[in-house]
């Protein structure tokens, strides 16, 4: 099971189009695998039968949304999706009006710092600035990140409301069963954090070569978003993201949202 199955619950609801909802679980496939899949494996990571994203892929080919290869005989995004995430991307309000702010704290603090969603069980990056010493850790517009080991990821777990947390919770859980016990003290300690100082951190959980703090934003709309500041552990060390890069990042956040977005 993927962490998109790992989410959804039972949906009965006649106005629920099953077929475009498994349309579009075919094209999530393509962030979960390979960038060039067959049927099968497509199948395999959707749980879909077979005939079923058989006729899938065939349509997302005639639409734009899939291309196909003859001579491997497997599917890979095409540009109709680029164009359906450009487009939301580029009217992201709070994208555009964030980005002198992230570029001059990525100058200031000499780290990467990104602003990203969630989906699912993911974290995507829908903006990221850098500077040009950092060019170990270059997360373009787009990455995924996993929510329970990144600083991005548990801020935005943080900032729920516990109802909903409680909710994706089990979905990670259901997702992680070996390492859940582990993984589930990791977020509570985050949660403890984040009601404590305003931040969450990961140091090394995701990446044993990165530190990194995360902040929730939230717009006035009610959506939750978050800010990730991080580097490699050579050029920031424990204490500098804890003492000094979280509490700036906090800042940054709340500078942010009095932009009004």
């Amino acid at each position: 099971m993927n962490d998109d199955q790992a989410e959804q619950t039972p949906i009965k609801d006649r106005k629920f189009v099953e077929a475009l909802s498994r349309g579009l679980d075919v094209l999530r496939a393509f962030s979960q695998g390979s960038v060039v899949m067959g049927n099968q494996d497509i199948a395999r990571i959707t749980g879909l039968p077979k005939p079923t994203v058989s006729r899938m892929t065939y349509t997302l080919t005639k639409l734009g949304y899939l291309s196909y290869s003859p001579q491997l005989e497997k599917y890979q995004l095409d540009s109709g999706v680029l164009a359906l995430g450009y487009a939301y991307v580029s009217n992201l309000r709070v994208r555009q009006l964030a980005k002198p702010y992230l570029d001059e704290f990525a100058r200031n603090t000499n780290t990467s710092v990104g602003l990203t969603c969630r989906d699912r069980l993911s974290m995507i990056y829908v903006e990221n600035c850098r500077p040009a010493e950092v060019t170990s850790l270059r997360m373009d517009v787009g990455v995924r990140l996993p929510l329970a080991t990144t600083a991005a990821g548990r801020a935005y777990l943080a900032a729920l409301k516990e109802e909903e947390r409680k909710h994706v919770m089990s979905a990670l859980a259901a997702r992680n069963p070996e390492t859940w016990p582990e993984l589930e003290a990791q977020l509570e300690q985050a949660f403890a954090d984040y009601a404590q100082y305003g931040f969450c951190l990961s140091l090394g959980d995701w990446d044993r070569n990165v530190n990194a703090a995360g902040v929730a934003l939230h717009l006035q709309d009610g959506t939750i978003m978050a800010l990730t500041c991080g580097a490699p552990t050579y050029l920031v060390s424990e204490e500098k993201v804890k003492n000094q890069l979280a509490h700036q990042l906090a800042i940054l956040a709340r500078d942010i949202e009095r932009l009004g977005v």
